[in-house]
């Protein structure tokens, strides 16, 4: 009904949970990545709509052209700061990104080897013992075929003697040992039995 075995080989078993062990980890570190890199995008957004915000404040306050440029100029000091800043946070956040997948990595490569090696033997043992039953189930037929009488055959063999003996032989006569004539009596050889 089931087009799978309701048991579920061990070695698969422990291969697959040690392999969604580690892609669940690589998920929340990648996660975690993201959502850090989201916060620190939002605080540079936030960062810079207020530094703009200053700025036009300034320009709209002065009433002389050379407060404007001196105003314009003070706020891109401090921004570029920040935009620095910016890039050093994110640079750390791919650093510590780049570190926690290593650590996930080398905690779940030796249990996911040895599962895979485990899976690997228990395939290969399994596909040896299907190798030797097909090997076995061939040369039992090549065998019955060569020599269909033998051992598999013995059931036909006694089976066709048997009827050979009872109704397919008594009734056959050989065409030349008798003859109808046309008074109705049959004409037999020169052989009395």
């Amino acid at each position: 009904m089931f087009p799978f075995p309701h048991e579920v080989n061990p070695a698969l078993r422990s291969h697959v949970d040690a392999q969604t062990a580690y892609l669940n980890d690589i998920s929340k570190s990648f996660f975690r990545s993201f959502q850090q890199a989201v916060d620190l995008n939002i605080q540079l957004a936030q960062t810079l709509l207020e530094e703009s915000s200053l700025a036009s404040k300034q320009v709209i306050g002065t009433d002389r052209h050379s407060e404007l440029l001196s105003a314009a100029t003070a706020r891109v000091q401090p921004t570029s700061d920040k935009l620095r800043a910016y890039q050093q946070h994110f640079t750390r956040l791919a650093a510590d990104t780049q570190a926690d997948l290593t650590r996930v990595t080398e905690q779940h490569v030796q249990t996911t080897a040895r599962t895979a090696r485990a899976l690997a033997d228990e395939v290969s043992r399994d596909a040896a013992q299907q190798t030797e039953r097909g090997l076995r189930a061939q040369q039992e037929t090549i065998r019955q075929f060569s020599d269909p009488f033998v051992n598999g055959g013995d059931d036909t063999r006694s089976s066709s003697q048997d009827s050979g003996r009872d109704g397919a032989a008594a009734d056959y006569q050989h065409p030349q040992s008798s003859r109808n004539h046309p008074d109705g009596q049959s004409q037999r050889s020169g052989f009395a039995g």
